[in-house]
């Protein structure tokens, strides 16, 4: 029953969601494994090579089977979109934000912090002058609220956002008090 069902047009369409769904894991577990998540990556690996082995499984039944074989690769193409979707959703981890503006760092720095924002401001000298620097670390998933304050208060400033790999201490982390 289940040999038939596989080998019919539904089968083609299991593969592919097989596979979007493994693939999708993989993507997943790759970016939490570059920010350090030690624990939930090798969970998220082991149910990704279960749903692997069952994707390939059928395929490799049924070789002589275009859909299947189409079926396998749109999944792969799918799961990779789907993952990185995923994750930008999840917005897992931290940002640095940094901004170089040629004037009013002080005042772009108060709306940051009155925005929730930690900041640190820093003198530089830039090729045209001075600029003040703003360096900020913050979650992920506030990097356009906060890209919005600066568009707001310092529209030609600029602007670079990385992933930090690792912070010790700092606002962000401080105990709160009781």
């Amino acid at each position: 029953m289940l040999q038939e069902l596989v080998a019919g047009p539904f089968g083609p369409l299991l593969v592919f969601v097989l596979r979007a769904t493994d693939v999708t894991m993989a993507t997943m577990r790759m970016l939490l494994i570059v920010r350090n998540h030690r624990i939930i990556a090798p969970i998220i690996g082991f149910f990704e090579i279960l749903v692997w082995v069952a994707a390939i499984g059928i395929v490799v039944q049924h070789l002589n089977s275009p859909l299947h074989i189409i079926g396998y690769a749109a999944g792969f193409a799918c799961g990779n979109y789907l993952g990185l979707l995923l994750e930008e959703r999840l917005a897992l981890g931290l940002a640095t934000i940094r901004t170089v503006v040629r004037s009013g760092g002080p005042e772009l720095a108060a709306e940051l912090r009155d925005g929730g924002f930690g900041v640190t401001e820093m003198a530089g000298q830039g090729r045209e002058g001075t600029v003040e620097v703003l360096y900020s670390v913050i979650p992920r998933r506030n990097v356009d609220r906060c890209l919005a304050i600066i568009d707001r208060g310092a529209p030609d400033s600029f602007v670079v956002v990385d992933e930090p790999r690792l912070i010790r201490r700092g606002w962000l982390y401080q105990k709160r008090k009781k």
